[in-house]
């Protein structure tokens, strides 16, 4: 691949900010998918890995470049996996952070502390264009528990509720260092820059 422009199929600042330190080494310049569109496709995939190739062909497709996206959430041992590809619209579309943390306690409201097992997932996927026959698709997750109230103010989404078991602290009390070495994303990100170095 040659070392140009990609795009990333996300409009989080955040987000882009991680992945192009991560990319920085090998020359590629990351810009978000807004540049081009504001449409967002609908994700209609199953798994993670399925709806990280449906935003990664769609931005390839709007962009005409190599695009990568990631699609990640929360699994819950107790919940048979749940939420799941759900995560960001666990207690409805228009759900925010603290309605899925809420409903997820509530989920969890009879469950002890030792079956309370959890692993965040990410997937990254890259097409070099939009019908790419071989992406490649990398994949992180991040074991811990989930603790019966939120702590800290770090982080988004489940982190408050997320607990590393090394650390004992949750996801939301980590720095960004520590969040990135230990998470799921950090992982996703490592297998990814393994697979383009062997490339």
């Amino acid at each position: 691949m040659s070392k140009d422009v990609w795009v990333l199929a996300s409009g989080n600042r955040g987000k882009l900010a991680e992945l192009q330190h991560a990319l920085a080494p090998l020359g590629h310049e990351l810009k978000p998918i807004s540049d081009w569109t504001d449409h967002s496709p609908e994700e209609t995939g199953d798994t993670f890995e399925a709806n990280a190739l449906i935003k990664a062909r769609h931005a390839a497709a709007r962009s005409g470049l190599p695009s990568l996206a990631d699609d990640s959430g929360l699994a819950v041992d107790a919940l048979n996996g749940a939420p799941g590809v759900y995560s960001a619209r666990y207690a409805g579309d228009q759900a925010s952070d603290a309605d899925n943390n809420r409903k997820l306690l509530a989920a969890l409201a009879d469950v002890p502390p030792e079956q309370r097992g959890a692993r965040f997932v990410c997937v990254i996927a890259l097409v070099r264009s939009a019908d790419d026959p071989s992406p490649l698709i990398a994949r992180g997750e991040w074991k811990g528990h989930i603790a019966d109230q939120p702590s800290g103010d770090g982080g988004f989404g489940y982190d408050p509720l997320f607990v590393d078991p090394q650390l004992q602290r949750s996801a939301a009390q980590l720095s960004r260092e520590d969040k990135l070495a230990r998470s799921h994303r950090g992982q996703a990100i490592a297998d990814l820059l393994r697979q383009l170095s062997a490339a």
